[in-house]
């Protein structure tokens, strides 16, 4: 019974990531205008998920030097699949038709899909430990997913990504849930605090992400009040973290 409501709440989690298609539906006339508003939101959001959630979690679970490295190694991590991608794109002998797509992309297709199989491995362990902290900590993901998928769709769309493909990708970095939710399931109790060593790396990559990439792309605005509505979608995305982060339950 157990292992049924696990998979079926991260199955409805998984189904968030429409969330951003059926935003987007009837506003394709606008999506351009809007793409580098909404980065400016994803970055606030992936930052206040990384100091706000992702971190705070994971330093529950284990000492604060030990969850900083772990954040350092996803950091490392990401700076060095970033210079592999580069790397690739300027050797590749397809280049013509790679050279649309920003790096920014994939790198998010990663830390989204792993932030994913997070979520899939924290909703199996409440479900595990009871059956109502199951369901507030589903709740607490899906409110957290909306916004998030919204914003990781526009990304891929911004990254260059036709709308076809970020359909598809975002429904299989979506996926991710179920197969951290069954793995969790199954194999969790193998590996010694394996949530919390995640948690912490999944910051470290959120951190990259909006660091290097986003940031500076909103930084490549110079009109005043373009840049003042970008600000506002970069704090908007830190305050609805931050507000999910402080009145949700988590499911300890």
């Amino acid at each position: 019974m157990v292992l049924e409501l696990i998979i079926g709440a991260t199955v409805l989690v998984s189904l968030a990531s429409l969330s951003g298609i059926a935003f987007f539906n009837k506003r394709e006339n606008y999506l351009q205008s809007l793409l580098l508003f909404f980065v400016s939101f994803s970055a606030g959001t992936l930052l206040a998920a990384a100091f706000l959630d992702l971190l705070p979690e994971a330093m529950e679970s284990m000492p604060t030097q030990t969850a900083m490295l772990f954040v350092l190694g996803g950091f490392v991590f990401f700076f060095i699949l970033e210079k592999i991608i580069h790397w690739h794109h300027h050797h590749s002998t397809h280049k013509e038709a790679k050279a649309e797509i920003k790096p920014l992309g994939y790198l998010n297709l990663v830390g989204d899909g792993l932030h994913n199989f997070i979520d899939g491995a924290a909703i199996a362990a409440s479900f595990m430990a009871g059956v109502p902290i199951g369901i507030s900590t589903t709740i607490a993901v899906l409110l957290h997913e909306i916004p998030q998928e919204i914003g990781d769709y526009s990304l891929l769309m911004y990254a260059g990504f036709k709308k076809n493909e970020a359909i598809k990708l975002n429904l299989l970095s979506a996926g991710l849930a179920i197969l951290g939710a069954a793995m969790f399931f199954y194999f969790g109790n193998l590996i010694e605090n394996l949530q919390g060593i995640m948690l912490a790396f999944t910051a470290g990559m959120f951190t990259y992400i909006a660091s290097t990439d986003l940031v500076p792309e909103i930084h490549k605005e110079t009109d005043a009040k373009k840049s003042a509505v970008q600000l506002a979608y970069f704090l908007a995305g830190i305050l609805l973290i931050w507000a999910l982060v402080a009145y949700l339950p988590h499911g300890e």
